[in-house]
């Protein structure tokens, strides 16, 4: 395979990660953008592979090369074997820890081509000789992969624990672990962080590249620690965008520009989302970059502090006439009704409206959820229709004229203090704002706060119907009652 060729497939693979990324920005064309991104990866691994035997071949270790690629196989094997059985029986309140998962394992694979490149360069082709001193260039472009990739897997370790909510131990809880210094400390660690990266780049000094190293994992748990699981959406994306730079650094360093323009990609579109998830949040860009947000949103009174007040209590058959009374209707999804798992019975009830003449829409806030698109992808695997589906910007302005809103299993995102209460923590944070309908109905377990651990004003409206149970259970109930 000749090297123009190989830059061919290269061209074409990065080509097809473009048109995934493309493809992937609406639910319509997901499923195409993702069969890009695979045939994509599929040409870049085969052409790669050739252009390992054919470099191994001009020096003359053709053997090797051929017993490496032995042991690369049997760990693609292992490794997709093993993702494929997780991503087949994972649930879809479990789908955020999967994706910090991922996130997790690469930027571990960056760190070990990392370290396995400053050890041995010439196996690399990054010298051409045992003993031969890296250049400063990559000597940098290593500094840098391998310490956004120690940062991006300790840090996705602590946002999985976050995300999970099943372990004890402080530092995985959601909310945040914050103490005096903490942002000093963290400004200290980075600048030395720094530092031993650019006495390594200088000097290729090996203990310098540990320490860097070992500050870099250290690193990673403190600026999550701090943030609540309030705001574990931004972190999940900002996350992705860390492992992006982490592999478009080492491919800086290898010379592959296959992994240069897939790194990039990643990076760039992580960051671009995260943009787009702070705007959606009220919070700082550079804060997120920094893991200093997140502090004053999770201030507010613990959930269970305030005293209890009534609130307007139905059943299922309540809710069931109200609907089906409506002209139009709008539903907000949130974590609970992933929960429950009720996304199914959510499109039964939805198609029974609709046949009944009622106008049904469902709004989705950017930040529903526990990751970027977790409403959008529950409700495209109940096929709800992708028209029925609007987010936040493009219906806000229908609340008004809308006579009912049925809140299922969302808490934060349509909290009027965002809008009401300049003193409120989540002042300023767009909202879904299901307080302009006519009638609103919230489904929830109980009366207990959201994830930012604030109180809802919703749910004390004279307009507002609160049915509590099983979201499941809840709609099923409704299905029955329509019909």
């Amino acid at each position: 395979m000749s090297m123009n060729l190989v830059t061919l497939l290269y061209l074409v693979a990065s080509v097809c990660f473009i048109q995934a990324l493309k493809g992937l920005s609406h639910p319509t064309t997901s499923r195409q953008g993702n069969a890009f991104g695979m045939i994509g990866m599929g040409i870049a691994i085969v052409t790669t592979v050739f252009l390992v035997f054919k470099l191994a071949a001009q020096l003359g270790e053709g053997g090797n090369a051929a017993t490496g690629l032995g042991y690369v196989l049997v760990g693609l094997l292992i490794g997709g074997t093993a993702g494929s059985i997780m991503a087949k029986r994972v649930e879809m309140t479990k789908m955020p820890e999967l994706v910090a998962f991922m996130h997790s394992m690469i930027g571990l694979a960056a760190v070990f081509i990392a370290v396995a490149a400053v050890v041995e360069p010439q196996s690399l082709g990054i010298v051409q000789h045992l003993g031969d001193s890296i250049p400063t260039g990559n000597r940098l472009e290593l500094f840098l992969g391998a310490a956004i990739g120690a940062i991006t897997f300790s840090g996705s370790v602590i946002a999985f624990g976050k995300l999970s909510g099943k372990y004890k131990f402080r530092l995985f809880q959601g909310a945040p672990v914050q103490f005096a210094g903490q942002h000093m400390l963290n400004l200290v660690l980075g600048l030395a962080t720094l530092g031993l990266g650019l006495v390594f780049m200088f000097t290729g000094n090996l203990t310098a590249f540990a320490a860097m190293l070992a500050l870099s994992f250290v690193l990673g748990v403190l600026i999550i620690i701090p943030i609540g699981g309030a705001d574990m959406p931004v972190v999940v994306s900002m996350l992705n965008s860390y492992s992006g730079w982490a592999a478009a650094g080492i491919g800086f360093s290898l010379n592959n520009s296959m992994l240069i323009i897939a790194g990039s990609l990643v990076g760039s579109s992580g960051a671009i989302l995260s943009y787009i998830m702070c705007k959606a949040m009220n919070r700082s860009f550079f804060n997120v970059i920094l893991g200093g947000f997140g502090a004053e949103a999770d201030a507010g009174p613990a959930a269970g502090s305030k005293e209890q007040r009534p609130v307007k209590s139905g059943s299922s058959d309540d809710a069931s006439f109200l609907l089906t009374n409506a002209d139009s209707v709008i539903i907000v999804p949130g974590y609970g009704l992933a929960v429950a798992r009720a996304q199914h019975a959510l499109m039964e009830l939805a198609e029974k409206l609709t046949h009944r003449g009622v106008t049904v829409k469902f709004a989705i806030h950017p930040v529903a959820g526990r990751m970027p698109g977790h409403m959008n992808v529950l409700l495209a695997e109940a096929e709800v229709p992708y028209e029925q589906v609007f987010e936040m910007e493009d219906i806000n302005s229908e609340f008004g004229q809308t006579d009912v809103v049925l809140v299922l299993g969302a808490n934060d995102v349509v909290n009027p203090a965002a809008k009401n209460d300049p003193k409120s923590p989540i002042a300023g944070m767009p909202i879904l704002e299901a307080y302009k309908a006519k009638t609103v109905i919230v489904n929830k377990r109980s009366m207990a706060s959201g994830y930012a651990g604030l109180d809802n004003e919703l749910f004390y409206l004279d307009k507002t119907m609160m049915v509590f149970g099983d979201a499941k259970k809840v709609i099923e109930d409704m299905v029955k009652a329509v019909d």
